[in-house]
């Protein structure tokens, strides 16, 4: 072009060229390298790389030749990796943090000894595998013992709570998005597919997913593309699909709020676990591994559970299963006094063989019938306790929406119209 250099880059990288230049003279075998950012013809900038040497023909005045290359798509590529290992450490530390209560899956019942032979048979395989259970009983245990046996164990476990994702971040969360793509994307952010890309991704009550995020997820599990928001690039991916909820899907199927189609596509291989009252012969050694791991935890020394106190534990019907004994038990540990353990079970603990038979009429005029006063105090009772359990909680696991089995955004109205404080 007949132009000089300084045209194209910056004072400071002139600097710096001229220091190169000054090396190959001084050092002839020495190769010298320089990366700047460069002006192309039309105004745009682009990384380059210079390498360059001193002949090894005499010349007078001595010359020093150096090649420039366009690495602009090396960067990006290095840069995107950056950011891909910058979010999956933060991801997995914040994952390390959540599962440093969890354990092996625990019990010797005959529901138990199912799951996990279910747990072995399908973990070495890439399968679809959906987890049906009540809240409470250990879904995400299970999902993690099958990740932890497949040949994608090496790669991450990322999971996503489809309650606790807002409406319209969900498309950005499960794909990511670029600066700039809506209001408060300031950087560019990458999405769970692509940062369980070669492991497992776990999608934790895929019955609240929205029906207009169905047919982008339905996409991505046969055929593996996906576009981050913002951006028309298709990008692929490689994840093994691990879905749990505690709905009846094919009763939302049936109602039009869940597609028949992704329903078949996530129940390839499907995996039912049982709730806590079918399986009472695993309350004793789940109550002792719970009360061990809260008595370290809680620095309590001395701290054990009588044969009575075993008996109301099995005679307790668990409408929050496992998670509920766990939080029974922690309670149990931290108000302990003087090494005596308080257990505290909620509702009525009479042994079940015990109760006197409730007689149901299936006549329809003498079914009880309450005014509508009598069923809102009754209604903000169950909202009360169920938020004090969860510790005014509403979203999440183990949240009052969890517990009452509806959605969160339903129980804040309802919070709301009854002029309760969560906290």
């Amino acid at each position: 072009m007949g132009r000089h250099i300084g045209d194209f880059i910056s004072p400071q990288d002139i600097a710096s060229l001229n220091d190169k230049i000054r090396r190959a003279l001084e050092n002839p075998e020495e190769v010298q390298t320089l990366r700047v950012r460069a002006r192309r013809r039309d105004g745009s900038t682009i990384d380059v790389e210079a390498v360059g040497r001193r002949l090894r023909d005499p010349s007078d005045p001595p010359c020093v030749v150096f090649n420039w290359r366009d690495i602009s798509e090396r960067v990006q590529f290095y840069d995107r990796l950056r950011e891909r290992l910058e979010s999956e450490n933060a991801y997995l530390q914040e994952e390390v943090r959540a599962a440093s209560g969890a354990g092996t899956i625990l019990g010797r019942s005959a529901g138990v000894h199912r799951v996990l032979e279910q747990i072995e048979m399908v973990a070495p395989t890439d399968a679809t595998v959906l987890i049906l259970g009540e809240t409470g009983v250990g879904k995400e245990l299970v999902a993690r013992a099958i990740h932890e046996r497949s040949l994608r164990r090496d790669r991450p476990l990322v999971k996503i709570n489809c309650t606790a994702i807002p409406l319209e971040l969900f498309e950005s969360e499960f794909f990511g998005h670029i600066k700039g793509a809506f209001s408060g994307a300031l950087r560019d952010r990458i999405g769970r597919f692509q940062l369980a890309d070669g492991g497992t991704l776990f999608l934790d009550e895929i019955g609240e997913l929205p029906l207009a995020m169905q047919p982008k997820l339905l996409r991505v599990l046969q055929d593996g593309e996906f576009e981050p928001v913002g951006i028309d690039r298709t990008r692929r991916v490689d994840v093994r699909i691990i879905a749990a909820t505690n709905r009846d899907l094919k009763s939302l199927v049936h109602a039009r709020r869940f597609r028949e189609d992704l329903y078949y596509r996530l129940s390839v291989f499907p995996i039912e676990v049982p709730p806590l009252r079918e399986r009472t012969d695993d309350i004793p050694s789940l109550a002792k591994h719970f009360l061990d791991a809260a008595c370290k935890r809680f620095s309590r020394a001395g701290l054990h559970l009588t044969a009575s106190q075993l008996r109301q534990l099995q005679n307790y019907d668990w409408p929050g299963n496992v998670r509920e004994l766990q939080n029974v038990l922690e309670r149990a540990v931290i108000g302990s006094r003087l090494g005596s353990l308080r257990l505290e079970i909620p509702g009525n603990t009479e042994s079940r063989s015990s109760r006197p038979a409730t007689i149901r009429s299936s006549s329809r005029e003498e079914a009880e019938v309450m005014s509508d006063k009598e069923m809102n105090r009754r209604m903000r009772e169950n909202i009360v306790a169920a938020l004090k359990r969860s510790g005014g909680r509403i979203y999440g696991p183990g949240g009052a929406a969890e517990l009452l089995g509806i959605r969160p955004s339903t129980l804040t109205t309802r919070v709301k119209k009854l002029g309760l404080k969560p906290d």
